[in-house]
Order: C-alpha cells, then sequence, then structure tokens
C-alpha cells in the first residue's frame, strides 16, 4: 500500500500523490452525490476518509487525519439517517434549520475548535498547524452532522471549511486537495442553491424549519 502514497506526477510545480488525489476525486464524487441526495453519497464518502486518512497521517496532520475518522463515522450514521427519513417517493427530505439548532452548532464549532487546537498545542507532535487543522477537524464534524440531518446549512459549513483547507493543503504539500476544493467551493454554491430551492417548495419556511 506504499504506493499510495508515493509521487503519481507534478503539476504547476506542486508533487501529487496517489493518495491524495484518489481520496479527494472519490470525495468530489460523494460530494456531487450529496447535492443529488443520493443514498451512495455515503459509501462514497467513507472509501474517500480511509484513503485520505493514511494520507495525511503520514504528514502528521492529526486534525486532517482525525477529521476523515470523523468522515467513516458519520457515513455511517448519514446512511441511517438519510434511509429513515426517506420521502414516500423514496427521495431524501431537506430542510433548514431551526435558529436553536443553528447557535447550538455554532457553539459546539467554537468551543470544538478551541478545545482541539489547545490539545493540538499542548501536544505538538499531533499536529504541525494547530489552530487551521483543529478548525477543519471541528467544522467537518458539524457539517456533515448537518448533511445528515438533510440540513441546507450543511453546505454553508462545507465553505467555511473550504476556505482555511485549501490554504492548508498547498502549505503541507497536499496540492491535489487544494486544487479539489476550489472545484469543491463550485460545487458548494450548486448544492446550497438546489437543497434552497427544494426546501422552499417543501413548503417549509426559509428561516425556521421544522425540526427532525
Amino acid at each position: 500500500m506504499n504506493w499510495l502514497n508515493s509521487e503519481a506526477f507534478v503539476l504547476l510545480d506542486q508533487h501529487i500523490k496517489w493518495s491524495d488525489m484518489i481520496g479527494n476525486v472519490i470525495g468530489l464524487l460523494a460530494l456531487a452525490l450529496g447535492w443529488r441526495r443520493s443514498l451512495w453519497s455515503w459509501p462514497a464518502q467513507f472509501v474517500s476518509g480511509v484513503i485520505l486518512f493514511a494520507a495525511f497521517a503520514t504528514a502528521h496532520l492529526s486534525g486532517s487525519a482525525g477529521k476523515q475518522v470523523v468522515v467513516m463515522v458519520v457515513a455511517v450514521y448519514g446512511w441511517w439517517q438519510w434511509n429513515r427519513g426517506k420521502e414516500r417517493d423514496g427521495s431524501v427530505a431537506v430542510r433548514f434549520a431551526t435558529w436553536r439548532e443553528r447557535v447550538v452548532m455554532a457553539a459546539a464549532a467554537g468551543l470544538g475548535t478551541l478545545a482541539v487546537a489547545g490539545l493540538f498545542t499542548a501536544y505538538p507532535s499531533l499536529s504541525w498547524d494547530p489552530w487551521p487543522d483543529a478548525y477543519i477537524f471541528v467544522g467537518t464534524i458539524v457539517a456533515m452532522y448537518a448533511q445528515a440531518r438533510g440540513m441546507v446549512e450543511f453546505w454553508i459549513a462545507w465553505l467555511l471549511v473550504d476556505l482555511v483547507g485549501v490554504p492548508l493543503n498547498f502549505a503541507n504539500g497536499f496540492a491535489f486537495s487544494g486544487f479539489v476544493y476550489v472545484l469543491y467551493g463550485a460545487l458548494v454554491l450548486w448544492g446550497l442553491r438546489d437543497w434552497w430551492l427544494r426546501s422552499r417548495k417543501a413548503g417549509q419556511p426559509v428561516l425556521e424549519g421544522a425540526p427532525a
């Protein structure tokens, strides 16, 4: 399996690793499937998480590696949640979060980032970039939880994670992740628009979606 962390090719003076490339291509597919509200989004995210865990673990980016563990765990939860919450026609219902849910997720993201960054700072061997690494780790948990619950806000959470993830990946030698995250940004905006419109067509209020 060492070939996964070997160099695939060089692009614009950036050394692209096989694991970085394969894991992110599958991750991009998973996000596209999520936009289509396909249950196959979750198995794709699980496989992507396995491959990228190996990539980030070898680079001593514990937050990013830990993020992939979260991806795998939440992928299982998301698969179960979407199966349970399907509409009669087999589609997955989407909605806006309530203000209470938004406050809880924002507070969890802030406090979680402080706690994880504190851990990474206390043990420098866990991460070379403790604060952005912690932000990405916690932000991913929040984003994937919101996705599993069918919340439109999950797209916004992913966009906020990407804003930090792009420069961090380039800085730590994962150039393909950086390039793909730019594509993620475009897909996130597209997915946000689609879920937004679908939640409104379902007759739910834009700001006060009914809790699941």
